[in-house]
């Protein structure tokens, strides 16, 4: 096991000790486990500490196809898990869509202000119109009862099955750059088409978030998975190093989200006119 931690980062340490807790209790009770939602670089980890193992497998499933934020299910090799396994709902926002518009960061910020764990919902998605999220099921309930406002917008939920997805908007790009070193502050800033030190300002400022959780280091070590959002300019995914530059750089392949997509932007034009 000790191994192991040496191909991660130090504050993944505990991360990987919930997951081994979790492969334990699948292997000896002979039982499938099911995890909250997790993000890629999660899945990364989970999928590295089953790979070496006949006995044990890993399936994870987010509520639709290519999901971002899924639950995992450790469990016997023999085991097969349906959708219904993974105990996710998928809730519509119901609003007054002619005069008011939604956000991605405004809606996960009224669930999180709300009192919700990252943890317990996944993918907020919308086909620019139609808004919707998925929701760990114990937690639907608390959701409906609890939530009746995302900003100053009115709203009440639905809950559909989840083959009734909408097709989320795709505003990925991809993206290849070359860096000295996978810092924060370095990625950010060449994802970003932004200073270094710009860079180094907004993740002190506490406008940067690593795998959703707040980082205000800019030197914070990045790695494969890894999904970087910063305020006001939008998300990065680190999806593979691909190797070394003649002049030892360090090749990335990645993808961005802007805050303002021209998709978006061209949206909106025609709403307005």
């Amino acid at each position: 096991m000790d191994a192991i931690y040496q191909h991660f980062r130090k504050d993944e340490a505990a991360l990987i000790d919930h997951f081994a807790e979790l492969i334990e209790t699948a292997r000896t009770e002979y039982r499938p486990v099911l995890t909250d939602f997790t993000d890629p670089r999660q899945r990364l980890i989970a999928t590295s500490l089953v790979s070496a193992d006949d006995d044990i497998k890993l399936v994870h499933f987010g509520g639709y196809p290519h999901a971002e934020r899924q639950r995992i299910i450790f469990a016997p090799s023999y085991f097969s898990a349906t959708a219904a396994d993974f105990d996710i709902r998928l809730l519509q926002i119901i609003y007054p869509e002619k005069f008011a518009e939604l956000h991605h960061s405004t809606v996960q910020g009224t669930l999180l202000n709300a009192g919700l764990d990252r943890d317990v919902f996944g993918d907020i998605i919308t086909d620019g119109d139609i808004w919707q999220f998925f929701v760990a099921a114990h937690m639907q309930d608390w959701v409906t009862s609890n939530v009746d406002k995302i900003g100053r917008v009115g709203v009440h939920f639905t809950e559909h099955p989840l083959a009734d997805y909408v097709t989320p908007e795709n505003d990925w790009e991809p993206l290849n750059f070359s860096v000295s070193a996978l810092r924060l502050d370095t990625v950010v800033a060449h994802g970003f088409n932004i200073s270094r030190q710009r860079a180094k300002t907004l993740i002190q400022g506490g406008k940067v978030r690593l795998n959703f959780g707040e980082s205000d280091a800019p030197d914070a070590e990045i790695a494969t998975s890894d999904i970087i959002s910063v305020r006001g300019f939008g998300r990065l995914r680190l999806d593979e190093i691909l190797g070394e530059s003649k002049k030892g750089k360090l090749r990335v392949s990645a993808a961005v989200i802007h805050k303002w997509s021209h998709r978006r932007v061209q949206q909106l034009s025609q709403k307005t006119n």
